[in-house]
C-alpha cells in the first residue's frame, strides 16, 4: 500500500474527511482494501453500508486487475455525496471500460459491473484523455448522515426546489434513483433561473454567483471550525 491522501470535507454541518489511497492493481491488495474500507466507514459511523462497499470495491479494482493490468497504478476514492457514499476508483486507462452485462447468477465471469449495479443505487464513468474514474453511490438508507442537522440555508432550498422536481421534489426524503437525480436537476434548474432573473432586472449574473459561492465558503468553514472546536 501506498500513502493515504486525506481532503477534508464538510456535509450537513458533519465534517467528514475524504480519503484517497494510492496502490497497484494487484489480487493480493484486494483484501486490505477491504479492511480500509471497514475501517473508514465505521468511523464515520456507516457500518450499515460496509458489506456493499467492500462489495463495490473488489469488483471494481478486480475490473481494473482483470481488463487493465496486475500492477496498474490506481486510486481509490471515498466521499460523501449528500447522504450518499460515493467510490471512485481511478485507473489510466482510458480504453477498456465496465461493461454491464446480462449474466446467470452463478456464472463465474462477467459479474463484477452486474452486481455493482445490484447493490449500488447509481454508478457510472468519467473519462480523461488518459485515464477513467468508475464511479457508483450507495445509499445510507437516511435522509440525512448521523448526527446531521437540517439548517435553515438547506430547509429553504428544499422548499424551493419541491416546486421545480414535481411528485419527486415533494418527496426528498425518499431516497430513491429517480427522486435524487429529479431533486438535483431541480436544484440546477432554480440556480439557473435565479440568474435569468438577475440579468433581466439589470444585475450581473456571474459576480451575484460569485457572491453567492463567496458565502457558501465561509458558512461551510465556519461550520467546520465549529465542529473542530
Amino acid at each position: 500500500m501506498e500513502r493515504l491522501v486525506d481532503m477534508s470535507d464538510c456535509r450537513c454541518g458533519v465534517l467528514r474527511k475524504a480519503w484517497e489511497l494510492p496502490f497497484l492493481a494487484e489480487p493480493e491488495e484486494v483484501a486490505a482494501l477491504r479492511r480500509m474500507v471497514r475501517l473508514h466507514l465505521t468511523q464515520w459511523g456507516l457500518p450499515e453500508v460496509v458489506e456493499a462497499a467492500q462489495l463495490c470495491v473488489s469488483e471494481l479494482v478486480t475490473n481494473v486487475i482483470d481488463h487493465v493490468g496486475v500492477g496498474t497504478p490506481t486510486v481509490l476514492g471515498f466521499s460523501m455525496r449528500g447522504s450518499y457514499v460515493r467510490i471512485e476508483v481511478r485507473d489510466p486507462d482510458a480504453r477498456a471500460l465496465p461493461t454491464l452485462l446480462v449474466v446467470e447468477r452463478d456464472s463465474e465471469v462477467g459479474r463484477g459491473v452486474a452486481l455493482v449495479n445490484e447493490v449500488a443505487e447509481r454508478w457510472g464513468v468519467v473519462l480523461a484523455a488518459d485515464s477513467k474514474v468508475t464511479w457508483c453511490e450507495l445509499s445510507t438508507g437516511i435522509r440525512g448522515l448521523p448526527g446531521c442537522m437540517t439548517t435553515p440555508h438547506v430547509g429553504r432550498a428544499e422548499e424551493v426546489i419541491k416546486g421545480y422536481g414535481g411528485p419527486a421534489g415533494s418527496r426528498l426524503g425518499v431516497r430513491s434513483r429517480l427522486s435524487a437525480a429529479v431533486a438535483e436537476e431541480a436544484a440546477i434548474d432554480v440556480i439557473a433561473d435565479l440568474l435569468h432573473w438577475l440579468r433581466a432586472h439589470g444585475c450581473d449574473p456571474e459576480d451575484a454567483l460569485g457572491q453567492a459561492q463567496d458565502h457558501f465558503e465561509a458558512e461551510v468553514e465556519e461550520a467546520r471550525c465549529a465542529i473542530g472546536q
